[in-house]
């Protein structure tokens, strides 16, 4: 029989809570960082801090995290005398396995551990601090509602793909600007997300699109580019695995969506679980999921929108790629992650518009001044143009590839600040923003920027380059790659091998 806990759900909270603060400071990892890393929840500590309920199967994600960390300082802490099992194991249970503390291994040696690649945009405070002080988003959301002047939709719907829809404001602002010029015509958008805050903070900025566009629906997606397009795993174990959830809004108003938007949590908490590549670094999911969203009162109209499990065609009108990949990745792995999968669903006429950056501007100035070598950016819209006709051989003759001119490719965003900032003696928050937008962007490491910082250095540096130029701004590159409207059929070898509806329900 079970031992029943000695403590109430709040005491077992608590104690959670002082097990995770003890590891971070144990390990010197931020709580946003564990909470990702373990739970793939960013604001897990903050939640539980203010009295959010957490299930078993989350509790039990935790204490697994916690062990195996504390297995790669010491080996003989991974037996099977630690590892949680059944509910008779629950971790706030008398009769729960004892999982050591990590302060119980700080004293012995650590063990050498396999470091795996870093990933920059990881890094989610360097992240909200670059968008909240610079209108990147803004300049490439604007960008990307030019292209809709070359957009020619037929029914069903214009169909939309959205590349790494982040927070959702470049999306939110796309379709406002679609509803402006396609008033009546239905929607159908597909965004790809890996991370479960961006999600949140993306169906957060859904619920107008809704009210304003009725006839919209909105699919969010954590497959890879080479499967996202489709809605479909490109193998046929994870497509029966495909975690399909439709949500149905009801009501008539944005206040009544955004509640009911909120209210599917947990179903992206289960969705959006990841783990971490060990090749590459990069988070891969665990489960693929799809979310599709719409009106129940325009379920009649939207009836040949809204996606079937694996009878996506792709065919859209138009794609946005802004910022996709890390700089410093070779034209070949871009091309043939990115940029060919997303090519390859382009409907006739399609446009797809990719956004990077391109530095020859005052942030990379500051970087320079620190790092005279440094050089990230060494990847041009040309070469990839070059590299992605070849990757698609033959069939690059439907495609139109447009570089452009630097005058109208060249996309310059600032960072924003008062008049008066920029004076003789710069505000420290100024400066720090500055130097936080610099390095995010050239995308440098935290172990390299630690010396800089110790020093002091960036901040004469930062003062000099904002007072040199009375502010600070930086540049993306832009390229389009289109479809040609007499252009033949993909035909099969353009799509993902992914089993037909029947293969899956079988």
């Amino acid at each position: 029989m079970q031992t029943q806990p000695s403590s109430g759900p709040q005491d077992s909270i608590r104690s959670l809570l002082t097990d995770i603060e003890n590891f971070c400071r144990s390990y010197d990892m931020a709580e946003t960082t564990f909470g990702r890393q373990a739970v793939n929840d960013g604001k897990l500590c903050q939640r539980l801090r203010t009295g959010k309920g957490i299930t078993v199967n989350t509790v039990y994600k935790i204490q697994d995290f916690i062990r195996k960390k504390n297995a790669l300082s010491n080996p003989l802490l991974l037996t099977p005398d630690t590892t949680a099992t059944s509910d008779s194991a629950h971790p706030y249970s008398k009769t729960a396995k004892t999982v050591a503390s990590p302060r119980s291994t700080l004293n012995s040696e650590p063990a050498p551990a396999k470091r795996r690649p870093f990933r920059f945009y990881d890094n989610r405070q360097k992240y909200l601090g670059f968008v909240n002080t610079c209108d990147e988003k803004w300049k490439v959301a604007e960008r990307a509602a030019h292209e809709l002047s070359h957009v020619q939709p037929v029914p069903p719907a214009l169909r939309i793909f959205d590349a790494g829809v982040g927070d959702g404001s470049v999306l939110s602002y796309l379709l406002r600007a679609t509803h402006q010029k396609f008033p009546t015509i239905p929607f159908f958008v597909v965004g790809k997300e890996i991370s479960l805050e961006d999600v949140r903070l993306c169906l957060d900025n859904l619920p107008d699109r809704f009210a304003e566009h009725p006839a919209s629906v909105i699919c969010i997606t954590n497959l890879f580019y080479s499967e996202a397009p489709w809605l479909m795993p490109g193998n046929m174990a994870a497509a029966a695995a495909l975690n399909w959830h439709e949500v149905s809004l009801q009501g008539s108003s944005a206040q009544e969506y955004g509640e009911q938007l909120q209210a599917i949590d947990d179903i992206l908490v289960d969705g959006w679980e990841v783990k971490v590549s060990e090749k590459t670094g990069n988070p891969r999911y665990v489960r693929p999921s799809v979310l599709v969203i719409f009106r129940e009162d325009n379920r009649f109209l939207l009836d040949s929108v809204i996606p079937r499990r694996g009878q996506v065609c792709g065919d859209y009108d138009l794609i946005l790629a802004a910022q996709p990949w890390r700089a410093r990745m070779s034209a070949r792995f871009k091309v043939e992650k990115v940029l060919a999968p997303l090519v390859r669903s382009l409907g006739p006429g399609g446009r797809l518009l990719a956004v990077q950056s391109a530095g020859n501007d005052p942030g990379m100035e500051l970087v320079n001044l620190i790092w005279p070598d440094e050089n990230p950016f060494q990847v041009s819209r040309h070469d990839l143009l070059k590299a992605l006709k070849n990757k698609l051989g033959r069939a690059a003759s439907n495609y139109n590839f447009n570089a452009g001119s630097d005058n109208k490719s060249i996309i310059k965003y600032e960072m924003k600040t008062l008049p008066t900032e920029i004076a003789d003696s710069i505000g420290t928050s100024t400066l720090f923003a500055a130097w936080n937008a610099s390095t995010y962007v050239a995308q440098i490491e935290d172990d390299r920027l630690q010396p800089a910082v110790a020093s002091g250095a960036y901040l004469e540096a930062t003062e000099k380059v904002l007072q040199k130029h009375n502010g600070i701004w930086f540049h993306d590159e832009t390229f389009v790659v289109s479809r040609r409207r007499n252009s033949i059929a993909h035909g099969s070898s353009h799509t993902p091998t992914v089993p037909n509806h029947a293969q899956v329900a079988k």
